[in-house]
């Protein structure tokens, strides 16, 4: 068996549009006529000069190839061009093919991944979840008001949710890491009240940034939310300097999480072993795939350190992540997200189901693609996935900061 034809699917989620922009999906097909879908978590460049790096990567280093070879082919790919280094784009690239080889190998054995990845250690995996506005809520206001975080995190707690996250602490912005506004500090801080009042102890608070502070900033926000016990504090500060972490992880006596815009073992191990982070967060599409995430959890589990694999992008690296949880004895929980796109573009295979997901016993990914759907929906603006604020932050007026990527502002 050999890895034959490769075709791209840009998707551009509907209105409210969470998960990102745009979701880019990859179709191998094996010369024995067998489908596997993987999905890539790449947006350093725009959709249409990715499709040119993805086929460039399968043409280059995979096509042809017994599907099989997944160690063979990652050590061409991380190779490529003399540079034996973590590159974003190209290993965003190879992961999502990745992903497709052990959709095709999963089928072609009859079995589903976790199965092909030394069985199954998790029946039922925990699943979290964003603080998404509700129906009657205005989406502007939602992300800067600790009270309508509050009703959300309710209504999650009540579908089944034992924990949810929340990002109030202002912009993401090009320009590295800044000292938070002192507003972005209460603001923060009410958050943390208003949830941890509404669900008590029924649910742990997940405190998410986006690498937007300085590392004094992070200590300071940090040090204001510890009488709220957060279970993690994430990517607090900029992923350009992994050192740093340490400092943080120091000072703050809340468990730190990172890994979202990581890739590869060489990343990871650099925050194992500063003891930089209790959490790991790779997203599959951009990290290496599932094999690479395979050995960073057996590095992690030598540190005492538990992974939560990081979603905010389509269901095709939702269902990887999924089957990655169910081989593994130091996961924490997985991220999910759930809208009714989400679920018809699988056709319903996996589910959340009372705020846990059970890993499918279907062939490979377990996941059907609704082909039609998704090439009904192309993507057609100019922006990226997500999108970095080029304004500094602001010192004297409110930051607003709105999460994920809305779909009417392309």
């Amino acid at each position: 068996m050999k890895l034959g034809d490769l075709d791209i699917i840009v998707t551009a989620p509907p209105a409210p549009g969470w998960g990102g922009r745009y979701w880019i999906f990859v179709k191998i097909t094996t010369d024995t006529g067998i489908v596997g879908w993987g999905e890539c978590y790449a947006s350093t460049v725009g959709p249409d000069a990715m499709r040119a790096v993805i086929g460039d990567v399968f043409s280059r280093h995979m096509q042809g190839e017994n599907p099989e070879n997944i160690e063979k082919m990652f050590r061409r790919v991380y190779s490529s061009g003399f540079t034996q280094r973590p590159d974003l784009t190209v290993m965003g690239a190879f992961s999502g093919l990745e992903i497709a080889c052990w959709d095709i190998l999963g089928k072609d054995r009859g079995r589903p991944v976790w199965a092909l990845l030394g069985g199954k250690m998790n029946d039922r995996l925990r699943a979290y979840t964003y603080l998404y506005p509700l129906p009657h809520h205005e989406h502007g206001p939602f992300w800067v008001s600790p009270e309508m975080a509050a009703e959300s995190a309710i209504d999650a707690v009540d579908r089944g949710y034992t924990a949810v996250k929340f990002d109030p602490a202002g912009p993401y912005t090009m320009r590295g890491g800044h000292m938070p506004a002192m507003s972005d500090i209460s603001r923060s801080v009410a958050f943390c009240r208003a949830i941890r009042d509404a669900v008590g102890d029924r649910a742990d608070l997940l405190f998410g940034t986006h690498g937007q502070f300085s590392t004094a900033g992070a200590i300071r926000l940090g040090q204001a939310l510890e009488p709220y016990s957060p279970l993690w504090y994430e990517e607090p500060i900029p992923p350009d300097n992994l050192l740093e972490f340490q400092k943080v992880a120091q000072a703050v006596r809340i468990p730190l999480a990172t890994g979202e815009r990581m890739t590869t073992k060489a990343e990871f191990a650099t925050i194992l072993r500063t003891g930089g982070a209790e959490i790991l967060q790779p997203a599959l599409g951009r990290a290496g795939g599932i094999w690479e995430m395979k050995k960073v959890a057996a590095m992690a589990e030598a540190f005492n350190v538990q992974m939560a694999p990081h979603l905010y992008a389509g269901p095709v690296e939702w269902a990887a992540n999924i089957h990655l949880a169910a081989s593994i004895p130091n996961l924490l929980m997985i991220e999910s997200i759930e809208t009714p796109f989400h679920d018809n573009l699988i056709k319903g295979k996996i589910r959340v189901e009372n705020g846990h997901v059970i890993p499918p016993e279907t062939p490979g990914l377990g996941i059907e693609i609704d082909e039609d759907l998704a090439r009904a929906h192309p993507f057609t603006g100019t922006g990226l996935h997500l999108q970095m604020q080029e304004d500094p932050c602001d010192y004297q007026n409110e930051n607003h900061f709105e999460g994920g990527a809305p779909a009417d502002k392309q």
